[in-house]
């Protein structure tokens, strides 16, 4: 089975798309990763999604990416006396770390003694997901004074948010540990990192992970926005986490920012999701709202890789249906000629290095000859990213040994991943190249095919190789 559209859909899985039969027609509508996300559910809900995922992958003969998503820290306040309270603005309101005594309308606990730390006089505080925002006028190690500039009701254990300051938080709880050592027995290929505030967070997890799994970045903290190279740098790949920047910064804000986040990860040829709210109103509905499809839609021109969906396919009403929408979305913008003119006018130069030179070459060639197909045989996945990063006009076709690195490019723009034997000679490559090319459906006898590897073979990171060659 192939796509026939280059960017990518990741589908959450949650109480509405928990079946077999579900999630089977989840993938057939286009979906070509699952996220399972770990702030819900139980480690046995999701060993049973995955465990049907993988027996899917194996019908259908096609490597089929999963995104653990972890929690992260939550920040929330404590419990109140007597229900919720009403916060008028320009009223006087207490945080503190008193958690044995409720809070009323003057004061509450906030059980996170590392935020009274890292605050500051005219720090911001926002309170249920910015509905109430408070002004610190007085503070210390264990309390902060401040003053409603925006009131509201607020009820109990709702969440905080501090967009001002660098938190002086780890990105991994004791939960997150649990939850990831839990599902790398389960043999997941992406792990999501969530509240994402330095390049220190992601070098944490690789030390527990290794080259086991791939790093998501979420960016969700304006924090993240001023490390933005370095964190692109040390990931593997980053998504643009909507929902808590439209938090902690205007809304106005958040559109140049995905911007940004997409060109820059795009430079440096590090896959990129933009997620949250791409089609909202379907948890409800049938069909989405005009303006819903164009928010897809300009992630696509700009060049992403993948697009997920959250609430849509996890807990929504029409979970199928969003995916096929997404779906009929990309690659409707796909085929606009204006798209390709987008995607040429958006691309970064290339490194000066010898696998950058590699792809680059390979994109002009295969425009040239018109081939009907580029492949990346590749161990780690480096020679399929390098093509993936110059958006060339013919289908990737990523030939791997490796069944984790398959199912990892599934979520790379224009891949897509095959899972072939090992590879001795580039004879050997180029055979088995076009063979695969025109197995999987994408040329036919004649046609041109564009091949890139690294030599010697099985060396992560030596692309270094370009090979022209006729299907037979």
């Amino acid at each position: 089975m192939r796509r026939t559209r280059n960017a990518k859909i990741v589908a959450t899985l949650g109480p509405a798309s928990a079946s077999h039969d579900t999630i089977e027609a989840l993938f057939n509508a286009g979906a070509d990763v699952f996220r399972l996300n770990f702030s819900h559910g139980t480690h046995d809900d999701h060993q049973r999604r995955l465990e049907v995922i993988r027996s899917i992958e194996k019908s259908v003969g096609r490597p089929i990416g999963v995104l653990l998503d972890l929690q992260g820290p939550k920040l929330r306040i404590g419990t109140f006396a007597h229900g919720p309270i009403f916060l008028e603005k320009g009223a006087a309101f207490r945080l503190d770390l008193d958690a044995q005594t409720p809070g009323d309308a003057t004061r509450v606990c906030l059980p996170h003694p590392e935020i009274f730390a890292a605050l500051q006089i005219r720090t911001n505080l926002l309170l249920d997901d910015g509905r109430v925002q408070l002004r610190v006028e007085r503070c210390g190690s264990d309390f902060a004074e401040t003053t409603v500039i925006v009131g509201g009701p607020l009820s109990e254990r709702k969440g905080v948010n501090v967009p001002d300051v660098v938190l002086p938080l780890s990105a991994m709880t004791q939960k997150d540990r649990r939850d990831l050592e839990f599902g790398l027995t389960l043999g997941i290929d992406w792990l999501a990192l969530s509240f994402v505030q330095r390049a220190e967070d992601i070098r944490e997890v690789r030390k527990i992970v290794g080259d086991r799994v791939g790093i998501v970045a979420k960016l969700e903290k304006p924090a993240a926005i001023g490390s933005l190279d370095a964190i692109v740098d040390e990931a593997d790949a980053v998504m643009v986490a909507r929902g808590d920047l439209g938090v902690e910064m205007p809304a106005e804000q958040v559109p140049a920012i995905q911007k940004r986040i997409v060109r820059a990860c795009r430079k440096a040829g590090k896959p990129v999701i933009v997620a949250t709210q791409m089609l909202e109103s379907m948890v409800s509905a049938p069909v989405p709202t005009r303006a819903e499809a164009s928010d897809v839609a300009t992630a696509i021109y700009d060049g992403a890789d993948a697009v997920m969906l959250s609430a849509e396919s996890a807990s929504g009403k029409y979970p199928v249906e969003a995916v096929r929408m997404m779906d009929l979305i990309i690659s409707q913008t796909e085929r606009d000629p204006y798209y390709r003119e987008v995607i040429a006018a958006s691309h970064a130069a290339p490194r000066a290095t010898t696998s950058d030179a590699i792809g680059y070459a390979m994109r002009h060639v295969t425009g040239l000859l018109n081939a009907v197909a580029t492949v990346a045989y590749t161990s780690s996945g480096y020679s399929a990213l390098r093509m993936a990063r110059e958006r060339p006009g013919a289908p990737i076709v990523g030939m791997t040994p490796q069944s984790g690195t398959a199912r990892r490019l599934a979520l790379v723009w224009g891949v897509h991943p095959v899972v072939c034997k090992e590879l001795v000679d580039a004879l050997e490559v180029s055979e088995l190249a076009c063979d695969t090319v025109r197995d999987e459906g994408f040329g036919a006898s004649g046609q041109t095919v564009v091949i890139s590897a690294g030599m010697p073979f099985g060396t992560p990171g030596t692309t270094n190789l370009l090979r022209i060659a006729q299907i037979p």
